[in-house]
Order: C-alpha cells, then sequence, then structure tokens
C-alpha cells in the first residue's frame, strides 16, 4: 500500500490526467474522481490499482462515467 503522500502524489497524477482527457479543470477532475467508485477502489489495497498508470486510473474513470 502507498503512504499518504505517495497516495496524494498519485491521486494528483490521475485528477490531472482526467483533466487533460476530459477538457476539464483540475477542480472539476478531481470532483468527478472523488466521486467515482474507481477512487474508491483506488483506496482499497486489496484491489492494487494504485500499480496502475495514471492515465490507466483515468480511463477507469472516463468508463465508469460513461457506464461501461
Amino acid at each position: 500500500m502507498l503512504r499518504t503522500d505517495q497516495m496524494w502524489y498519485k491521486i494528483g497524477g490521475v485528477v490531472m490526467a482526467l483533466a487533460a482527457q476530459l477538457n476539464i479543470s483540475p477542480e472539476q477532475a478531481l470532483g468527478l474522481f472523488y466521486k467515482s467508485q474507481t477512487c474508491e477502489e483506488l483506496h482499497n489495497p486489496e484491489t492494487l490499482l494504485y500499480t496502475f498508470s495514471d492515465a490507466y486510473i483515468a480511463d477507469e474513470v472516463i468508463m465508469e462515467l460513461k457506464g461501461m
């Protein structure tokens, strides 16, 4: 599992990737991310989602938003 500071860094990378892919502000992307199931999964050490790239996790959020 990531340390707290590492998790914050990871979330920042995911949010910036999400903002770039959706062409929205980082603040909007942060709101979308924190409301997502993907965010919950990222914080669950059993999923190992934190081992995936920021772009992959952002894609997961986007697929969740699209209902896929």
